[in-house]
């Protein structure tokens, strides 16, 4: 009868294994800091936006021989620029016109990616080829993120009162316009940075997942980000052994986890909970008709 540490240690015992739990974890981690400032800004559409957006970026730099990495942040960044842009030169709200750019850009890429010829796999792109991580994947992936969850833990309290109340930020003399469009250029490069784990379909839920869990549970932003984090990590630890046990894509078993998380916090958070409000509810409601008389 296999015994936890059997569960757990089998699959690590093989070194394509070992490199897809540091990348899982690595890309866990800075989803989950940045998901935080993501779900208190009501970004979350955003992240959707430009995880869609980097497909052309992807295609075309494979076509001039650069970097896949540097076209995937190119075409998400100009994503960004191109809904501020129409945003404030419309009468469009900022959500449909994130709507019209990613899908627009996504079906671009799409296109181009059926008429250029390349070896890049296609499901590869949108789902992620986590157990397919070289080690130079993992120093890419290790240097993007680390230097994205660095600069965002450098700059978190600006960051929270940007994203918190923005008009308050800028009459403290805060620069806005940089806060802004730099979370733009950190959200471009965690993108970049999941794009082997779970690819440019399922990067949106690492982005929202751990920071909408963390919120469930605490009132208090120095608390949520550790918990993101704990949730974040604890998933793609679980998800990619649990990927090995049942032969399943390892990205879709990470974000499986984390919506089951999610789910248990929704039900049961100590505060917020869904249980915890219907007993609240019934508590207050009248015993009878004559009470509520």
């Amino acid at each position: 009868m296999m015994t936890m540490f059997d569960w757990i240690a089998g699959p690590l015992s093989y070194p394509f294994m070992q490199r897809a739990l540091v990348v899982s974890l690595l890309v866990a981690a800075v989803c989950a800091v940045l998901s935080c400032y993501l779900v208190l800004k009501g970004w979350s559409l955003m992240g959707d936006a430009i995880s869609h957006a980097v497909l052309p970026g992807i295609v075309i730099a494979y076509v001039l021989g650069l970097p896949l990495a540097i076209g995937a942040f190119a075409a998400g960044l100009s994503c960004a620029l191109l809904t501020g842009y129409l945003k404030e030169n419309s009468r469009v709200k900022e959500d449909t016109v994130m709507g019209i750019v990613f899908s627009g850009m996504f079906g671009f890429g799409l296109v181009l990616f059926v008429k250029v010829e390349t070896d890049q796999h296609l499901n590869h792109i949108l789902f992620g080829n986590v157990l397919g991580v070289t080690l130079g994947d993992l120093a890419q992936t290790a240097l993007i993120a680390g230097g994205t969850l660095l600069i965002v833990l450098m700059k978190r309290r600006d960051l929270l009162l940007y994203c918190f109340d923005p008009n308050q930020a800028r009459a403290i003399g805060l620069p806005v316009r940089t806060l802004h469009y730099g979370l733009l250029i950190l959200l471009a490069l965690t993108i970049v940075s999941a794009l082997k784990a779970v690819g440019i379909i399922l990067v949106i839920a690492m982005l929202v997942a751990p920071g909408a869990t963390a919120f469930l549970l605490t009132d208090r932003f120095e608390r949520m980000l550790p918990i993101a984090v704990a949730v974040a990590m604890g998933s793609a630890a679980l998800g990619t052994i649990l990927s090995f046990h049942i032969d399943a894509a390892t990205g879709a078993c990470i974000v499986l986890v984390q919506a089951a998380a999610f789910l248990l916090a929704f039900l049961f958070a100590p505060k917020h909970g869904l249980l915890v409000t219907w007993r609240q509810v019934r508590g207050k409601a009248p015993r009878d008709a004559s009470e509520a008389l």
